[in-house]
């Protein structure tokens, strides 16, 4: 089998055949429209057809607001309690507060000596930083 390879012409094509065949798998791997290009792409896609369904749902929710808006008293009448604060005549408003029942009340004493810096007491008074 060595032989064969002995002549210069078939060194040539064994060179041309090799030249071909990196060139190929260049392209195949890297080149444009190859492998690693298409998984780019694909993972493109993806990312944007999820941005797309997530779009898809606020429009359908925008669209059934605007159909509410259109044909329904009660999604103004919502709306206008909600961002305007109207009241109807001879009703009560009352607000709900959201904040916390298990919050720690901070009273200060304004007689007693606290360094705010490190809410810590202190005897002497803080000398001011320039």
């Amino acid at each position: 089998m060595l032989e064969v390879f002995k002549s210069t012409s078939s060194k040539v094509i064994l060179g041309l055949v090799i030249i071909i065949v990196t060139v190929l798998q260049y392209h195949f791997w890297i080149g444009e429209g190859g492998y690693f290009p298409h998984q780019v792409l694909v993972q493109q896609i993806q990312q944007q057809a999820e941005v797309n369904s997530e779009l898809k749902e606020r429009n359908r929710i925008l669209a059934a607001e605007v159909y509410d808006l259109k044909n329904g008293a009660e999604a103004i009448e919502e709306h206008a309690r909600l961002d305007l604060g109207l009241v109807k005549p001879h009703e009560t408003f009352v607000q709900m507060s959201t904040i916390s029942t298990h919050y720690k009340p901070i009273y200060i004493d304004p007689n007693a000596k606290v360094d705010l810096r490190t809410n810590e007491y202190a005897d002497e008074p803080v000398p001011e930083q320039p």
